[in-house]
């Protein structure tokens, strides 16, 4: 380690060997490496009670691979100049088909206070109403052998009906998934999962168990050869599974949390009775900016989020309609200044290390435009507020979904069939094709569809962008 630091590679400098284990955290992939457990790394340098067990509930790459590293990996933070950083907070990494039992034991044992986790929406094992869903093969096997689960839930479930009957204190459980009341609808999952199999725990677990919701953010690029390559040439020895992020790094927590717990608030964690005011910015500010580029910058041949940022016309259109239309309508949060997260949000957007290609985000278009704009604008026609620029994105979208269908092109999409439909129907007529698409009851609402304030400026939006091919017209577009 002493040569990595004279290579100028920061390395933990707390004791690893009196680091016990705090915090279980099932779903060790490259987001919670570069993200939760790089706050805990800070936290260990003044508390040495919160090292992680990591378990994996399928795959055992993540173990094999820091197993033999004693835990250890490298982050590489990509800026205009990169960094690294080696990570000691990982003290186990449990895969929980081959070692259930050792799973329940740390879950079970009195020194973890958080069991906390990034498995992904699908994880959850949601129903499309927002409950747990009983229909769910996994989640039928744990409700009939709730001592041998394999789910998250099933193992919260299993893990909290211990402790309660031991004596212990509950844990305090802590999504960190990308999902919107991400800890009020993990609690309502587990809850309907021990009135099925243990009513006589319900009252304990409503009254006991903290299910905080959270807000995360970093852009964190896939682990790639080139990367290890990279972090190999700066360390001068190999690491088997280096992750990467970009330099901005933010987490946001209910203030719920209940026991002895890290001082988050110390390494820089907001910690806010109010998580859906800093998620509601994340959504309209970040997340539709970042819409706007790519269905925008897509119709113009851009590749990438820089590649958009970097044409003048896109990048200033962007910035407008971010203060003009969604910041009006946004209340601030205490610890969020919305002027600097806008500016933070378009610098972030300018790095040139980060390669986030647009295609990613044009995916499920359906599910994230009554979020991302609709929300505001029907907030904004409600206030008499300008619309004008947030009707291009909606409009982009439109011919997005249009030209995936005449270059016969994979539509990825939740409605993917009836999107294709719908754009088979179009004439190239603004009128025509945009009353086309607002019929789409699955995204935009009766009102909304039929509201003349609405349709007049998509319509508008929709024929300037109807001959859009390179960054020339698309600045002619949107000016």
């Amino acid at each position: 380690m002493a040569a990595l630091a004279g290579r100028g590679i920061q390395i933990p400098v707390y004791d690893r060997n009196s680091v016990t284990i705090g915090i279980v955290h099932f779903g060790p992939g490259a987001f919670h490496r570069v993200h939760q457990a790089y706050y805990v790394d800070e936290v260990l340098n003044s508390d040495s009670r919160w090292g992680i067990c990591e378990v994996s509930l399928h795959s055992k790459g993540v173990r094999d691979a820091l197993e033999p590293q004693d835990g250890l990996y490298t982050i590489a933070i990509l800026d205009a100049q990169a960094s690294f950083r080696v990570i000691g907070a990982v003290k186990e990494v449990l895969v929980a088909p081959e070692s259930p039992g050792a799973v329940i034991e740390r879950l079970v044992n009195p020194a973890t206070r958080i069991v906390s986790a990034t498995i992904t929406e699908k994880g959850y094992c949601l129903s499309k109403e927002g409950g747990l869903d009983f229909s769910h093969p996994e989640i039928a096997h744990d409700l009939a052998n709730p001592t041998a689960p394999r789910t998250f839930v099933g193992f919260l479930a299993r893990a909290l009906r211990m402790r309660r009957d031991l004596g212990h204190e509950p844990f305090n459980v802590i999504s960190c998934d990308n999902l919107a009341d991400n800890g009020h609808r993990l609690r309502r999952a587990v809850l309907d999962f021990v009135r099925t199999v243990d009513p006589s725990l319900v009252a304990w677990v409503e009254a006991e168990v903290p299910f905080p919701c959270t807000m995360v953010d970093s852009i964190t690029p896939a682990t790639d050869d080139a990367l290890r390559a990279r972090v190999e040439e700066a360390l001068g020895v190999e690491d088997k599974w280096p992750v990467q992020r970009e330099l901005f790094c933010q987490w946001v927590i209910e203030n719920n949390l209940r026991g002895t717990v890290p001082d988050w608030a110390a390494v820089g964690v907001t910690v806010t009775d109010d998580v859906a005011g800093f998620e509601r910015a994340k959504l309209r500010l970040l997340n539709g900016a970042h819409s706007t580029l790519a269905y925008a910058g897509n119709l113009a041949g851009f590749e990438t989020v820089a590649d958009a940022m970097n044409d003048t016309a896109l990048a200033g259109f962007v910035r407008r309609m971010m203060v003009e239309e969604v910041r009006p309508g946004l209340t601030a949060p205490a610890g969020l200044d919305l002027d600097q997260y806008i500016d933070a949000v378009l610098r972030r957007f300018r790095n040139p290390a980060i390669r986030h290609p647009l295609s990613q985000i044009e995916w499920d278009g359906s599910q994230k435009l009554p979020f991302r704009f609709l929300a505001t604008v029907i907030e904004n026609l409600a206030a008499g507020r300008s619309i004008e620029r947030l009707c291009v994105p909606v409009a982009a979208w439109f011919h997005f979904i249009r030209r995936q269908v005449e270059q016969q092109r994979q539509i990825v999409d939740p409605l993917a069939e009836e999107l294709a439909g719908l754009a088979n129907k179009c004439n190239g007529d603004p009128a025509h094709d945009v009353a086309t698409f607002l019929s789409l009851e699955k995204v935009f609402s009766a009102e909304l569809a039929g509201n003349a304030s609405f349709r007049a400026p998509l319509e508008s939006a929709y024929a300037r962008l109807s001959q859009v091919n390179d960054a020339g017209s698309l600045a002619g577009a949107l000016s």
